[in-house]
């Protein structure tokens, strides 16, 4: 089976790119962030969101379940409720980055990670797929963008869904994620010593999809 691993900060646009390359490839796509995303979500619905002990206590009456249209789009279920769309909230995403530094939460999704990627051709994205998931995946890209950047492109997806939201606490919060993924003792955000190394900041989406496919042909061949 054909790995491939895509890492990288919050907003690089890797779930966009990954899912168009994935589908012009013919492979299926992975976004971890998503599964990271549900847990956060039970645990705002629980209340338990500060509390570790009681996150990893969670656990053992959670299950999250990753689905797959013909198109190859997915969908990710929590206690086997489609909550695609209710994870993608400024909330959810800031709790994700709370979930995913609690080691009992990483190994928690690490063998659905894994089970997916021993049956399948895929492309992955997260923050760790080439350091801990997919330790043998190639090519591993590290896709990534200036924060100033990745902070204008949410902020104007924000803006058009109706969300009352000014740039500087966008930008805050992009900084604020960028430094806990870094800085956590598990798996900190970070590229391999044979990561591409991908910069979105000047390229329009479809620029950046053709180079990120062009990246996985060149090193699958």
């Amino acid at each position: 089976m054909i790995n491939v691993a895509i890492d990288g900060p919050a907003g690089a646009g890797k779930s966009t790119i990954a899912k168009a390359a994935a589908k012009a490839l013919g492979f299926i796509y992975v976004d971890t962030g998503a599964l990271y995303r549900t847990i956060a979500l039970n645990a705002v619905r629980t209340g338990v969101i500060d509390d570790t002990d009681k996150i990893i206590e969670m656990l053992g009456c959670t299950d999250v379940k990753l689905g797959f249209a013909d198109d190859g789009t997915q969908c990710v279920y929590l206690n086997g409720e489609d909550v695609s769309s209710q994870i993608r909230t400024p909330e959810i995403s800031m709790g994700a980055s709370k979930v995913s530094a609690i080691p009992k939460v990483r190994e928690f999704l690490l063998d659905l990670q894994r089970d997916i990627a021993k049956e399948n051709n895929v492309i992955m994205d997260g923050r760790d797929i080439a350091t801990v998931v997919l330790p043998d995946a190639k090519p591993k890209i590290f896709l990534y963008a200036s924060p100033e950047c990745r902070a204008e492109r949410r902020y104007k997806e924000l803006i058009e869904k109706g969300e009352s939201v000014s740039y500087e606490d966008v930008l805050a919060d992009v900084n604020q994620r960028d430094y806990q993924d870094s800085h956590r003792e598990i798996a900190p955000l970070k590229p391999t010593e044979n990561s591409v190394m991908a910069d979105t900041s000047s390229l329009t989406l479809d620029e950046s999809i053709d180079l990120i496919i062009n990246v996985i042909k060149e090193n699958i061949q």
